[in-house]
């Protein structure tokens, strides 16, 4: 088996050399060629062919998101971004960024040592199987007015590699009569609460990082909060709240989509909808599947619009999605499944 070809991108030449050093221990991955700016990242692309790029976002002579710009038309390949606690790494992935890790303190042993021997490289195997799609824009979704059995009902959503484009395209489709949604996006803690407002300054709903007491209703978004807490639904005084604690990894994340999806099925039961996007691994198929068998009504993003079809793709295969739709159709689907709902 070949190893994947590897163009580190940064301006730092200590930690470019870490680096390299490091991830050339990996039997799986080989460093081709580094680069200190795009110019430099340019002319390796040529004559290595690299099969991913790490890329950080603030290098000389031109802005990593600005180089993600010019260079994905004409060389399409996978980029996972290096960034510091920063929002400019959702331009980088909008840009056509597959994924991005947070950038370690150096002075951190510990820290680094994780992101050297283990983010890092599992973020580029990712990467190397990864489908780079462009997102299309989906048709506007019917409405549905929340009807007072809807209020009870809950939109629950996971994702991981691909997911912070995905998800965008879904609920902006989403008008604020939608239930309340609650979503699990595999991210580093810090980058939550910066996706969270990003997506609540471009959508008609309410955004927002969840914390605990927040109760689930119409019109408003909760997105789980990266780090080491795990979120779960728990129904309190007769409506959906939410509870996040720490807990242990589950599927090797924290938050989880399956602790996520398990709460709802016992909580919400018939009255939820689950949603399963792109993202490496089975992370929420177990969930779903309890979802379903709770009651629930199941969406699984398709193969074609997946940038890894991973999750959804375990899901489908145990029986846990009633409906396989492409991304530009998943809004569409929820909204026929809660107007179906509503004349139950």
């Amino acid at each position: 088996m070949s190893r994947i070809r590897v163009l580190v991108v940064e301006d730092s030449l200590v930690f470019r050399s870490l680096l390299v050093q490091n991830l050339n221990k990996d039997p799986e991955i080989e460093v081709v060629a580094t680069a200190g700016d795009p110019y430099e990242a340019r002319d390796a692309i040529l004559e290595y062919k690299p099969d991913v790029m790490t890329l950080d976002i603030e290098l000389p002579r031109m802005n990593g998101i600005e180089f993600l710009r010019k260079l994905m038309p004409q060389y399409p390949m996978p980029v996972i971004v290096i960034s510091s606690l920063s929002e400019k790494v959702f331009d980088a992935l909008s840009a056509g960024a597959v994924d991005f890790v947070a950038k370690p303190q150096t002075a951190d042993k510990q820290q680094l040592e994780i992101f050297i021997s283990h983010e890092l490289p599992s973020k580029i195997k990712i990467a190397s199987v990864a489908k780079l799609n462009n997102l299309k824009v989906s048709m506007p979704a019917p409405s549905v007015a929340v009807h007072d059995n809807l209020r009870k009902t809950v939109v629950a959503i996971g994702a991981s590699t691909g997911g912070t484009e995905a998800i965008a395209a879904v609920i902006k489709e989403f008008k604020p009569d939608i239930p309340g949604v609650v979503i699990v996006q595999h991210m580093p803690a810090g980058f939550t609460e910066m996706y969270a407002s990003r997506l609540d300054a471009e959508c008609q709903v309410r955004v927002k990082e969840a914390r605990t007491g927040d109760v689930v209703q119409p019109g408003q978004v909760l997105l789980a909060p990266g780090g080491d807490m795990q979120m779960h639904i728990v129904n309190a005084h007769g409506e959906y709240q939410i509870l996040c604690k720490k807990e242990p990894k589950v599927n090797g994340h924290c938050p989880s989509v399956d602790v996520l999806f398990d709460s709802v099925a016992n909580v919400a039961g018939k009255n939820a909808v689950g949603i399963i996007l792109t993202g490496m691994g089975g992370d929420g198929a177990k969930g779903l599947l309890a979802m379903r068998k709770a009651g629930a009504r199941t969406i699984g993003q398709d193969a074609s619009t997946c940038v890894v079809y991973g999750m959804p793709k375990v899901a489908y295969e145990m029986g846990a999605v009633e409906y396989q739709e492409k991304l530009s159709d998943i809004a569409k689907r929820t909204y026929t499944i809660l107007n179906k709902m509503k004349g139950d």
